[in-house]
């Protein structure tokens, strides 16, 4: 501990805090519109939050202004805590969610754009709440870090720990040689698409209040919905539905890609491998599980699909299909349909996707296309050498030798996540889930997705589980939105050692 610049930590944990109290009274109008008591909580939880960022940014002045590793761990980390732990204060103050456990569930699965809930009527929340609960998933979305640390500048503090711990996915690609402008371009990509998406929602048909949170939780990957239904409650609204598919399939997508694309640079787009592997394996896995309502739903699960007539069954089938593979792809989890009720073999293949993720570099959560795809590689390669010893094949991404180091980091990766899944099952066991539902809630959480299988089905949410899960699910979706290791290195007894 005494290597470490603790006054450098707390400073920044209290921009965090001020960040976020801001954020909060963003719900102030909506609250004060419709006239809701909820408005004292979260004005008071502001202040609070506020009070508690400049405490610890006024009274803690470091001498020594970078970062180190261990310091940019410790900040992600604890930034993160910070933003769930003074997060829930809305909910708390206003008496929305007044059970401590339920109002951090709800905060972590916002800011770690899970989607999951405890909420049993989300459309007898007070709107001022509601725009709060999508905003955590915005905040979330591209991390809170990022967005502090293109202002980092005017702190006199430099940011390129902070970015390599928190950006999403194995490499943290940079669209600018500075790395504040690197962060503030993709919070420009960030709000443009919302807005570009809020308008277009409110054109199809979305009221403005619904378009905007749902805009916030597309383009976060995040999920939270102000309807009980979900995406769901607008199945008689195809334009919504495809609005909202695409812009899931844009937030799953690099960001530095969707950079390119905007400079008209569609050719690194279409060179990208993951970004290929991302496109053809979505309208792939689409077009089977659409084929499998068409021709194999059994008719007395029909009630999982809207009307055939509103564009004919083929129309209705192949857009519940793609929206439920994107929703599960990018982590968002949205829903227009439950997928568990589309036959065993379906759910399987719904179950499956729970591992894939998003590409790197874009706000879903999960393993992510790129470090399947090396995997994948690395093995093929592996059935070479087993004929070839004595040959020197290196793994090939995008047309360019990957390092042996990011190789094994990527296996280690994949080998710590399933060993968390397996692990994090059976405790969820022993809260007293049955083993179906355990699997379902355990990769769900850890994936960052929302909408799992058994009783944390689509049409099912999470208010049922004891506290205990409850807090489990937490922890494992902290971890799962901070890629493991920026989190479970602080459990190591080497990290706390003097360097």
């Amino acid at each position: 501990m005494e290597n470490l610049n603790l006054k450098l930590i707390y400073r920044f944990l209290g921009v965090t805090a001020i960040l976020n109290g801001l954020f909060m009274w963003l719900s102030l109008p909506f609250s004060f519109y419709y006239d809701e008591n909820c408005k004292w909580g979260i004005l008071n939880a502001g202040v609070i939050t506020i009070a508690i960022g400049s405490i610890l940014y006024f009274f803690n002045k470091p001498d020594n202004k970078k970062i180190q590793k261990k310091e940019g761990y410790l900040i992600v980390t604890f930034g993160w805590l910070t933003l769930s732990i003074t997060g829930m204060l809305p909910y708390l103050l206003s008496g929305s969610i007044p059970s401590i456990t339920n109002a951090f569930f709800e905060t972590i699965s916002g800011y770690s754009t899970t989607g999951s809930s405890i909420l049993t009527d989300i459309e007898s929340m007070p709107k001022g709440i509601l725009f709060w609960r999508s905003a955590t998933h915005w905040i979330g979305g591209m991390g809170i870090i990022v967005l502090t640390i293109a202002i980092l500048p005017l702190l006199g503090i430099g940011g390129m720990q902070l970015f390599m711990a928190e950006a999403p996915g194995p490499s943290a690609d940079k669209l600018h040689p500075r790395i504040t402008d690197t962060a503030k371009r993709l919070w420009q990509i960030y709000v443009l698409l919302t807005i570009v998406e809020l308008l277009l929602l409110k054109v199809a048909g979305m009221n403005w209040f619904d378009a905007i949170n749902h805009a916030m939780a597309t383009v976060s990957t995040g999920g939270f919905s102000t309807k009980n239904a979900s995406v769901a409650h607008w199945n008689g609204s195809p334009l919504i539905q495809y609005i909202i598919i695409f812009f899931m399939f844009v937030a799953g997508t690099n960001f530095v890609l969707t950079y390119f694309a905007l400079k008209g640079k569609f050719r690194k787009v279409i060179q990208s491998e993951e970004f290929k592997y991302y496109l053809f394996g979505t309208l792939t896995i689409s077009a089977i599980i659409a084929v499998m309502i068409i021709f194999y739903q059994d008719p007395a699960l029909q009630t999982s699909i809207d009307h055939p007539m509103v564009f004919g069954k083929v129309e209705s089938a192949v857009r519940h299909a793609l929206f439920s593979v994107i929703s599960v792809v990018t982590t968002t989890g949205f829903v227009t349909a439950d997928f568990t009720m589309w036959s065993f073999f379906v759910t399987a293949m719904f179950f499956s996707l729970f591992f894939l993720g998003g590409s790197a570099g874009s706000t879903s959560g999960g393993v992510k296309i790129v470090r399947h795809i090396v995997m994948l590689k690395n093995s093929f390669l592996e059935f070479k050498k087993s004929l070839h010893p004595n040959a020197i094949i290196p793994v090939r991404y995008d047309g360019k030798a990957v390092k042996q180091t990011i190789v094994f980091n990527i296996l280690s990766f994949f080998v710590v996540y399933m060993l968390i899944f397996i692990s994090g099952t059976v405790v969820l066991t022993f809260f007293g889930l049955d083993f179906y539902s355990a699997l379902g809630a355990c990769a769900s959480s850890l994936g960052n997705i929302g909408p799992a299988i058994g009783t944390v089905s689509p049409v099912d949410n999470f208010n049922h589980l004891s506290i205990g899960a409850k807090w489990f699910c937490s922890f494992l979706m902290l971890i799962g939105r901070l890629e493991l290791f920026t989190v479970l290195i602080l459990l190591t007894p080497f990290f706390w050692r003097k360097s």
